[in-house]
């Protein structure tokens, strides 16, 4: 299953550079793996590596377009626009798409929020 991410033309001057493209990147969900695209940059991990999904809503821009590290923790953001994401947790941290930690747990602003967690919760219930 492919969740392609919502793109929200004001911000293109913040994720063109990096490189992600509309119908190109997103979330690809197998009955194995979980894979993350953004521009030239891929998060992928084995879906038994997944342990919960969750949507979040109300971003800030600054907060929430580019590609960038959680102030809070070790997450990463693949953000395209400011309508929500889905928080993606990792039973082990993956290894780091930037930054100096490797992830455990990435956000993705992909344009069908409740659809990507109830495909996640599928594969990783039981």
């Amino acid at each position: 299953m492919f969740f392609p991410y919502r793109f929200d033309p004001r911000f293109t001057m913040i994720w063109r550079p990096l490189g992600a493209r509309k119908g190109v990147d997103g979330v690809t969900l197998t009955d194995e793996t979980f894979t993350a695209t953004f521009g030239r940059a891929r998060l992928e991990t084995p879906i038994a590596n997944v342990t919960g999904a969750h949507s979040t809503h109300d971003y800030q821009w600054w907060k929430a377009v580019g590609m960038r590290l959680s102030f809070a923790d070790d997450g990463l953001t693949f953000g395209t626009s400011t309508h929500g994401g889905v928080c993606v947790h990792f039973a082990e941290r993956v290894p780091r798409v930037i930054g100096f930690k490797d992830h455990s747990a990435i956000t993705v602003t992909v344009d069908d929020l409740d659809g990507l967690v109830a495909a996640i919760e599928a594969r990783t219930a039981g």
